[in-house]
């Protein structure tokens, strides 16, 4: 089963990926990604990495702290599962047609 495996070819297969993603990572520090709740009372900004870059809150919801902790709350999982979906599609990009397994 593992006779037909040229070891160097996967080493290099496996710098070249590295390589990627050193890039890919770079690229996602970059991003930005926006959620809005509350119909826009709160907009969050996170970036690639997942750190908050923006926040903006409507002053209406100053005077209103239970419904803003749940708009808080709401924009921060939305914009985590945003960051985290894209990571995930970026990382099966990369790895798109990568099979060390597969026959010459």
């Amino acid at each position: 089963m593992f006779d037909k495996i040229d070891l160097g070819e996967m080493g290099r297969m496996l710098e070249g990926m590295q390589e990627q993603a050193k890039q890919l990572e770079e690229e996602m520090a970059s991003r930005t990604f926006t959620v809005k709740t509350g119909g826009g009372m709160v907009q969050l900004t996170m970036n690639g990495k997942g750190e908050a870059v923006d926040l903006e809150i409507d002053d209406s919801l100053l005077e209103d702290r239970e419904s803003l902790q749940i708009l808080l709350i709401a924009a921060i999982n939305d914009a985590v599962k945003m960051v985290e979906d894209n990571k995930k599609h970026s990382a099966m990009n990369m790895l798109g047609g990568m099979n060390p397994f597969a026959q010459k």
